[in-house]
């Protein structure tokens, strides 16, 4: 199979059901923003190796090939005559677990913090707002057609537990999250 098609030249793209679009429909837009926050969790991934939270980056990254194939399908028959995954509330829990069960090891949070720290700290950053990106992307394809409601939860938590990925991979390196303390203006 070559890499290459030839078929989005033109700039469109084909949807999963056969229908072709532009390729800056808000649809590919959202998906591509959930493809390039999938990047991100890879790179945060790379910097941070931590035994307890690789394979829960690994099942995150599959989630969001998920989402994007959702988003890519955009007939609800289709989606289900061709069994296309999605997420779902347990996905979302497992979000929510994670983010518990990593808050524990962190001081309370007292304020907003500068992004940033050490490597793997500034990447899940980076993550996080890509993610918020494409969340809104979708919530914007959303106000136009409807987008399952676990995908919305589910990118919304997801952006959650990369804040606290970044917070996490400060305090196991033994870096300070940096607090906002606003500027005075004179």
């Amino acid at each position: 199979m070559k890499i290459y098609t030839r078929r989005g030249d033109a700039g469109e793209t084909d949807l999963f059901g056969g229908e072709r679009v532009r390729k800056d429909a808000l649809r590919v837009d959202a998906y591509g923003e959930v493809d390039e926050a999938n990047a991100c969790v890879g790179l945060a991934a790379a910097r941070l190796r931590d035994d307890d939270v690789a394979p829960l980056l690994q099942r995150v990254q599959s989630a969001l090939f998920d989402v994007g194939a959702h988003l890519a399908t955009p007939d609800a028959h289709h989606r289900a005559k061709a069994k296309v995954p999605t997420v779902g509330a347990d996905d979302v829990a497992e979000l929510e677990a994670a983010i518990d069960r990593f808050e524990s090891e962190l001081a309370p949070l007292a304020t907003f913090v500068l992004p940033g720290g050490c490597e793997a700290a500034a990447a899940f950053h980076l993550a996080r707002t890509v993610c918020r990106r494409a969340e809104r992307r979708i919530v914007a394809l959303h106000a136009l057609e409807p987008v399952d409601e676990a995908v919305l939860r589910y990118v919304n938590r997801l952006s959650d537990l990369l804040f606290t990925l970044a917070r996490l991979a400060n305090a196991r390196a033994g870096v300070a999250d940096v607090a906002w303390v606003g500027r005075e203006r004179g």
